[in-house]
């Protein structure tokens, strides 16, 4: 699955995908779903490191109108750590909510909608300051499944697990991770979920060329990671660049199916 980034924020780290706008995120939406889109996820606060925080009230009156309207298109998600937030864009259609902050697991139970169960370390504020951990894969396993348990336990499903790719770990860390993308999609089997992956357009990859890439210049390495994740067997890759990413599943999955037929 291809989740579509829209982002109703004036900060977002990735300036073509800010759309302050009402009209703007609603029509960068349906783009998105006209591309071949999935689910398209709605967020009204920056996540990036350093991010400024928005207040409830601001953060709903960004996000509900947009989700209303592009709910009759098709699967939409919420980005947000806020219940008030989350209850007020599913009442809005949002099918899926996207909890960054891991601790929204039971509204998502109550209210009947798939969750997005993510690590990470530190909030957004300190997040990138100094990322340590003894074993990554390790750690980020242990806090995975201990989400899975509590959304089992709140009769969560669908379900993702996401290792936080970018949110508080070092480029290795950020690798380390990626490299074991497998098992992450072993674990996730284990309670009946799948993986998310969000590498697109991420700082970690300006380090991967021979020289800095700035954000416009990640795009071949946000497509390679997207598809090694795909390899792998991640069931979603959360992106920005929505016709790349779907002409990719299209070259990598058909032709497996077509063989495997």
């Amino acid at each position: 699955m291809v989740m579509g980034i829209v982002n109703v924020t004036p900060d977002s780290f990735f300036p073509a995908s800010r759309t302050a706008a009402t009209d703007e995120a609603v029509a960068r939406g349906r783009a998105l779903f006209d591309a071949g889109c999935d689910i398209v996820d709605v967020g009204g606060e920056s996540t990036r490191p350093g991010a400024t925080p928005v207040d409830a009230d601001e953060e709903r009156s960004r996000v509900v109108p947009v989700i209303e309207a592009l709910a009759p298109f098709g699967p939409v998600s919420v980005d947000t750590m806020k219940e008030s937030v989350a209850r007020a864009a599913i009442a809005a259609g949002a099918s899926v909510l996207n909890d960054v902050s891991c601790s929204l697991v039971e509204v998502a139970g109550e209210l009947g909608v798939g969750y997005v169960a993510m690590h990470r370390q530190g909030d957004s504020t300190v997040m990138q300051q100094n990322p340590t951990y003894v074993d990554v894969v390790a750690e980020v396993s242990d806090f995975l499944a201990e989400a899975a348990e509590c959304a089992t336990r709140a009769n969560v499903s669908p379900l993702w697990l996401d290792p936080g790719i970018g949110f508080g770990k070092t480029v290795e860390q950020n690798l380390t991770l990626l490299a074991h993308a497998g098992h992450f999609v072993e674990l996730a089997r284990g309670y009946g979920a799948g993986v998310l992956i969000g590498t697109s357009r991420k700082r970690f990859l300006e380090h991967l060329g021979r020289e800095q890439l700035d954000v416009d210049q990640r795009l071949e390495g946000s497509i390679a990671t997207e598809a090694w994740a795909v390899l792998e067997g991640v069931s979603m890759v959360r992106v920005h660049d929505a016709a790349a990413a779907v002409q990719l599943r299209e070259l990598l999955i058909r032709p497996v199916e077509e063989v495997v037929a």
